[in-house]
């Protein structure tokens, strides 16, 4: 990764991540949502962990640390996910991407409740611009007259998977703070959260049969291993290089190329109100990545990933 330039390492990112909200759509049609999440970060996770036993990284922890890791990887990659898939059963995929808009303004927060960190006018009013734009956004969706009676559940779910990610970003940090490597500590807890993913399913009484359809195995392979493993890597390159908060304007790009594959893909026909939604959403997120880049807020931030 460190022999592709700054831009190439950008580009990667929101490229994939912007796509990889659609290819979830083709693992909710015939499978449950929580096999599916469980079988991706079960793949990404071995993968990640392979790759450190292959560069030599330590992945002895002790038990207090692997507790640690499974609550980061529960909230980061299992409940929140499992929520993320079932949203898009109900509304397009590019809207799930529009509404983590909101994870900075709530990482920040989170951040100033837990680690006592300030939070400045300029990335509140940003936060509360993203958050206007999401709802924007949504709220053709749920008053049109031939609204689908599940947007609404659509929207909730939403919601709780950008909150539950957000906790878990903040876990996350501490467990960085705390001395965890990176690169094991998601592997760790991308295990993890395939392990929650299967107590849910398990809970919800889900079962089903091996997938046969090319295009299931083709959307498992690309979001384990490009919207994963790939684009982390080049996430994690690309904030060493230039620091996380210009990093962060990943997160600002990403919904709109998703809301672009929405658009061709799915069917989806935006408004007004919706064009004026991702104004405010893109608006507010590059108001709040104006800040230091050394700012605790913008380091538990959450990119738009898929």
């Amino acid at each position: 990764m460190h022999r592709l330039r700054t831009w190439q390492l950008f580009a990667v990112c929101v490229l994939l991540w912007g796509t990889t909200w659609h290819a979830i759509t083709y693992q909710v049609s015939d499978f449950p949502p929580e096999l599916g999440v469980a079988m991706r970060f079960a793949l990404a996770g071995a993968t990640l962990l392979a790759i450190c036993r292959w560069r030599g990284i330590a992945l002895r922890f002790t038990g207090r640390h692997h507790a640690a890791l499974a609550v980061q990887g529960v909230f980061l990659y299992g409940v929140s996910y499992v929520c993320v898939y079932h949203a898009e059963r109900y509304v397009p995929s590019g809207l799930v991407a529009v509404g983590y808009s909101a994870s900075p303004l709530l990482g920040g927060i989170g951040a100033a409740l837990l680690f006592g960190t300030s939070l400045r006018g300029r990335f509140v009013a940003g936060g509360a611009l993203a958050i206007a734009g999401v709802a924007l956004i949504f709220w053709p969706e749920l008053v049109r007259p031939d609204a689908p009676a599940d947007v609404g559940r659509g929207a909730v779910l939403t919601i709780l998977s950008v909150l539950l990610s957000t906790v878990g970003s903040l876990i996350a940090s501490r467990n960085r703070e705390r001395g965890v490597p990176l690169l094991p500590a998601m592997g760790f807890g991308m295990l993890y959260g395939a392990l929650a993913a299967c107590v849910l399913a398990i809970a919800f009484g889900r079962s089903a049969a091996v997938p046969t359809a090319l295009g299931w195995w083709l959307s498992l392979a690309y979001l384990a291993f490009a919207g994963s493993v790939l684009t982390f890597a080049c996430f994690l390159t690309l904030q060493d290089r230039i620091g996380p908060g210009p990093a962060g304007t990943v997160g600002v790009m990403t919904p709109l190329i998703a809301l672009i594959v929405s658009l061709v893909f799915e069917g989806y026909t935006p408004g007004v109100l919706t064009a004026l939604g991702v104004a405010l959403a893109v608006a507010g997120n590059a108001l709040m990545l104006r800040r230091a880049s050394s700012s605790r807020a913008a380091l538990v931030s959450v990119p738009a990933k898929g």
